[in-house]
Parts: C-alpha cells; structure tokens; sequence
C-alpha cells in the first residue's frame, strides 16, 4: 500500500482527500475498524439480512480500507487512496466470498435508490464473476450495470483472477463500466504469485477493449478484520491480500480524488480521464487497457 500512496502523497497537501464524494461499495461488508469509523452512512445486508453492519470475510473491509481508511492506526502509514470519502456498503457475498446473481442485482437496485440520497458518485465492484451458465441472468447483470452507469455513477469493476487466459474478463466488467486489472511493475517482478499473472484479460482485436486500466494489486496492505485480536498491544490491524479486487479501490479512490477537485465532472468525463492520463506500459491492450493508473496526471 505504501508504494500506491506514493501516488497520490502530494494531493493530501493540496487538501484533496475525497471528502465530500460517496462511494457506494458492494463485497462481503464492513467490519468496525477503526480507521473506517463513520466512514459508512448506509448498510445493507442482502446475504443475511441482519440489521447491524458487520463483515464475516474481512474481504470487503479490506477493499474499504484501501478506498478510503484514515490509517489511524498505523499513523497514516497504510491510509487509504482517499481518506475522507463517505461509504454506502451493500453485503452481497457470505463469509466465504460466495454469492448469488438475485443479491447483486437487489444491491444495485438499492444502490440506485438512494444514488441521489446520498449523491453516490462511484459503486465499486471487486466481486469477479466468472461467465455465468444461465446467459439470460449474465446479460440482465450487466444490464443492471449499465443502467447505473445511464445514471451517472462511476461503476468500477475488477477485471477478475481468472487470467491471463485471453476473454477472461468477469462478467460484470465486461460492460461500460471502467474494468481494473492489475499491474504491479518492479515490486512484483519474478513473484510468481503476483497478480499481474492471474488478472482477468480481455479479447485481442475485440470491439470493446478491456480491461480500461490498470493498478498495484499484489500484497496490499489495509484494513484487517482480526484488528480486535492483541487489540492494545501489538495487534492485528492490517494484513496483506492481492487481487484484481485490490487494484480496483486503488481506481475508485483516485476517482474520488478527482470528483472532488472537479465535481462537476461526469462519470463519462472520468472514465475518459483515467483512460488518457494512463501510462501506457507498452503491453497489448487486452493486458493493460490504457495502461497503469496514474493519479498525479489525472488530478492535473
């Protein structure tokens, strides 16, 4: 996570850190860490519909802090990409990061109920969906999507772990939406278990190139869900994970960034934005999109 602040360290000196901008996040829930605390203004469980917010994975409090944790207890060091974006969390997945298509698709109705509630601004998606066996579903999620998209949010999806086979983009980041990949440069070079080699990828020579861009996403580090255990002593706030769902909140928080210091810009405007101000690493497009993320580009 450090080497992903390094990207955007100049901006919190120029006072953007995403606060006014909502960011509506569907996973696995959040867990009360308290580098998220009032991060959260809304939460719904579609899994097991209980009342109070909690996480039972660790996965979507993980995705939380990379987006958006204070870094309170680490004294900033492993801070998210936007520290004062507000979060709007739907639970979609169980403890074991399973869930169904019926879920999702409750979520993203809800998410666009309250889009005007709580001026939701970006929904980030780092739930990677292989292709599905009943097409009619796969094709009304994506519809789902995009209708969101027709709204004027953000959708930012991961590109999915199902890589490097050529069409292994999950299904839902096969739309409109801004699709992450992972790309991990010199910090991953020779790990052979580096996400860069797992991350979904698009279709040579395909109308729709996908994914959009790419993002660190190999042993990030942020919020743990074990942070209670050794709780005064040495604890276990932060832990390590890797994924294309990594890299994805690494995007969503430097749309934040952005929708802060231009909040009249568009979801159109933005998705253009990260694309163009890209760094484009010289790889075929189906690997990289318009290439590595960027931050000091798109905030200028």
């Amino acid at each position: 996570m450090q080497r992903v602040r390094k990207m955007v360290a100049g901006e919190y000196l120029r006072g953007l850190d995403g606060r006014g901008v909502t960011a509506a996040v569907l996973d696995t829930g959040l867990s009360s860490h308290p580098d998220l605390q009032g991060r959260a203004i809304c939460f719904r469980d579609f899994v097991g519909h209980r009342g109070r917010m909690y996480d039972d994975s660790g996965h979507g409090t993980h995705v939380c802090g990379i987006l958006c944790g204070s870094g309170g207890l680490s004294g900033g060091r492993y801070r998210g990409m936007a520290p004062g974006t507000r979060l709007v969390v739907g639970k979609i997945l169980d403890k074991d990061g399973d869930g169904s298509t019926e879920a999702m698709l409750e979520a993203l109705d809800w998410v666009l109920a309250l889009q005007w509630k709580y001026e939701i601004r970006i929904l980030n998606i780092s739930v990677g969906i292989g292709s599905l066996e009943e097409q009619e579903k796969e094709k009304h999620l994506q519809e789902k999507i995009e209708k969101l998209w027709r709204a004027g949010i953000l959708v930012v999806c991961a590109a999915g772990n199902k890589g490097p086979r050529e069409g292994s983009i999950s299904a839902v980041g096969g739309s409109q939406v801004v699709t992450v990949g992972c790309y991990d440069g010199s910090f991953a070079l020779g790990n052979p278990h580096s996400c860069e080699l797992y991350s979904g990828r698009g279709v040579l020579g395909s109308p729709v190139r996908k994914p959009d861009i790419v993002a660190p996403g190999t042993d990030i580090i942020s919020c743990s869900l074990h942070f209670q255990r050794g709780y005064g002593r040495n604890g276990n706030f932060y832990m390590a994970k890797s994924g294309t769902s990594m890299a994805t909140p690494v995007v969503s928080g430097a749309a934040a960034l952005a929708f802060q210091k231009y909040p009249e810009m568009t979801n159109e405007d933005c998705k253009r934005k990260l694309q163009y101000t890209a760094t484009d690493l010289g790889l075929p497009w189906n690997r990289q999109g318009w290439g590595l993320l960027n931050v000091e580009r798109l905030l200028d």
